[in-house]
């Protein structure tokens, strides 16, 4: 499903040059559960950001089913992360005056689906995350671990075949971070593709495969 191919990526900052990835060479099948470690300013962010289409490598090559990313149109790369890849962040990325439902249902609506089928459809993915009771609930009138639950179920509400997930238990206790886990188990489960970053490495264990990351480059567990 994705090919990276000795992926750089450098950023000019003022006359200065950072490299953030450092030839980064990786696979990830259909399927897989993926975990990315690594220490604050190793890489990880940039790389799940070049995943998920949110940027763009310095050189090397991407490969996704098959396609390079690079010659791909910016239309086709906005189209695939909307319909494709579904986004989990650690800062939830709600809107604070939504209700849960409306929440849910926006990428939908970005796409076009009518208001009713939409609603049918953010119902559910909100049912399968344990949230059924909530839908009229705003952020402010949530837990940490229910908000988190809500983007997990606006990343899968328009059924994608990847989730990207960017530290998505690090604002939650222990307890509520091993709730969160459960689902991303359960996506994999039925047939998602996960790749996960995260500095923890109990929630990295939940992952088939661990990837370590250390000042740009993968090394050896």
């Amino acid at each position: 499903m994705i090919t990276l191919k000795d992926i750089v990526k450098t950023y000019r900052v003022g006359i200065q040059e950072l490299t953030v990835l450092k030839g980064v060479s990786l696979h990830i099948q259909e399927g897989d559960f993926v975990a990315i470690m690594g220490q604050s300013g190793s890489g990880k962010s940039t790389l799940m950001n070049i995943i998920g289409l949110l940027d763009v490598p310095t050189s090397g090559e991407y490969i996704l089913d098959g396609k390079n990313v690079e010659d791909l149109r910016s239309d086709d790369q906005a189209e695939i992360r909307g319909k494709k890849i579904g986004f989990v962040f650690q800062s939830y990325n709600l809107l604070p005056r939504m209700s849960a439902i409306k929440q849910v249902a926006l990428p939908l609506m970005y796409q076009g689906v009518k208001r009713e089928e939409r609603n049918r459809l953010a119902a559910e993915a909100l049912k399968s995350v344990g949230l059924e009771d909530k839908m009229q609930n705003r952020p402010n009138e949530l837990s940490g671990g229910q908000q988190q639950r809500i983007s997990i179920a606006r990343a899968v509400v328009t059924n994608p075949a990847l989730i990207l997930a960017d530290e998505p238990t690090g604002a939650l206790d222990s307890t509520t971070g091993e709730e969160v886990m459960d689902i991303f188990t359960e996506l994999n489960r039925q047939g998602k593709t996960i790749v996960l970053i995260t500095h923890e490495r109990t929630i990295a264990e939940h992952a088939h495969k661990i990837i370590h990351l250390s000042d740009g480059k993968i090394v050896e567990n």
